[in-house]
């Protein structure tokens, strides 16, 4: 089984802020596949699927942003999923919208969704997909522009992304990290370089 699980604030007033955009994707991804989030017994929500015959369940937290590491912990303790097989979908403000980035561990890029994820899994092993917001806010007014809404330019970029999204995240599905780097390597003609498990998508 592997987890996809997107960061975002629940609640219809966040639903088409920049800090949701994990959420979103979530949204689009279940949508193809017919399928319906149910609350669980902890603190997210999930949406089983198959794609063939590989397993896998979309997590949305029911928490805040910055309390994400608990659904994390609980799904992937319910589900016996390997920290390794748990893809983290988010937003990037250091990306433009409409670029993606692959990232297989690491920091949390000042991004505290991440970081209570890794606190909570007590490790940055997780990979994850880092999904462009831009970054065109004054100083001091981040959180006042992650919790805006996308404009019809960027939503427009947005869906394009998500339509190679959804690519990447059916390849992790089927055969991992591994699989989502080499498989779109080609596809979109990005050099991976020896080591690097970083692969940033125009």
């Amino acid at each position: 089984m592997r987890i996809i699980l997107g960061i975002g604030n629940p609640g219809n007033q966040y639903k088409n802020n920049r800090h949701n955009v994990g959420f979103m994707f979530l949204d689009l991804l279940a949508n193809k596949y017919s399928l319906k989030f149910v609350p669980s017994k902890n603190d997210y929500y999930y949406a089983d699927g198959k794609l063939g015959e590989y397993e896998f369940s979309l997590i949305k937290p029911s928490t805040f942003v910055n309390n994400s590491g608990t659904a994390a912990l609980n799904s992937s303790s319910n589900f016996n999923t390997r920290i390794e097989d748990i893809l983290v979908i988010s937003d990037d403000i250091n990306l433009e919208p409409g670029i993606l980035k692959i990232k297989s561990h690491g920091g949390d890029g000042g991004h505290n969704g991440i970081a209570s994820i890794i606190y909570h899994l007590n490790s940055n092993k997780f990979p994850r997909l880092r999904i462009g917001v831009g970054n065109k806010f004054e100083s001091g007014r981040m959180a006042e522009y992650v919790l805006s809404d996308f404009n019809l330019e960027e939503s427009k970029l947005l869906e394009n992304s998500f339509e190679k999204g959804i690519s990447l995240v059916e390849n992790f599905i089927k055969g991992g990290l591994k699989q989502m780097l080499d498989h779109h390597s080609i596809i979109f003609n990005q050099t991976k370089l020896p080591g690097n498990n970083n692969l940033t998508i125009n």
